[in-house]
């Protein structure tokens, strides 16, 4: 007999990393400026890997992706498409806790990706982006327009310079309101 919690989280899964949502929010597209060979990257609330596979391939043999995420279902699924794929050598993957990242590898890029609108506090989440990025390192903050007003995404960048992010763009990306910050 199958195990209906394993076929929900895939159910989930292929929602959240389907052709579609990667032709409409094309990893590629959306990350390829930011992230270069040989750098540390930091995927926040990963799930199956949607952003995750592809940061592994731009980073190259020598780079690493750390994905994270506060389901262990959705690391497994990430885990097993990156051995298939084989970039299981180039991907790291850690379960949070919902009220803490968890991690203190330094990184050069880290990307928020529909995501800040569902950790407890905003200020907290941000503090700790902080902490790990390195000097001059980059965040990607995107949030869906459907579900977070202008009003609440303005409140997550006000909350993102307190803790020491400078705003230095506003990527375009489809359904979705964005900012890119930069420490330091």
């Amino acid at each position: 007999m199958a195990d209906s919690s394993r076929i929900c989280s895939w159910k989930i899964a292929f929602a959240l990393d389907n052709p579609i949502r990667r032709f409409i929010h094309n990893p590629r597209k959306i990350l390829g400026g930011y992230i270069e060979p040989g750098q540390t990257v930091l995927d926040l609330g990963c799930g199956p890997g949607t952003f995750s596979l592809d940061m592994a391939k731009m980073v190259g043999e020598f780079g690493k992706v750390i994905a994270v995420d506060v389901q262990e279902e959705m690391l497994q699924i990430l885990r097993e498409k990156a051995a298939q794929q084989g970039l299981e050598s180039r991907i790291v993957t850690h379960k949070s806790d919902p009220n803490r990242i968890g991690i203190s590898e330094k990184v050069d890029f880290a990307l928020a990706f529909y995501m800040v609108h569902e950790v407890p506090s905003a200020e907290a989440f941000l503090k700790e982006i902080v902490s790990i990025l390195k000097p001059k390192g980059k965040l990607l903050v995107v949030e869906p327009m459907f579900h977070v007003s202008a009003t609440a995404f303005e409140k997550t960048i006000e909350v993102a310079r307190r803790a020491g992010l400078s705003p230095i763009s506003e990527p375009k990306i489809s359904l979705s309101r964005s900012k890119l910050f930069q420490l330091g």
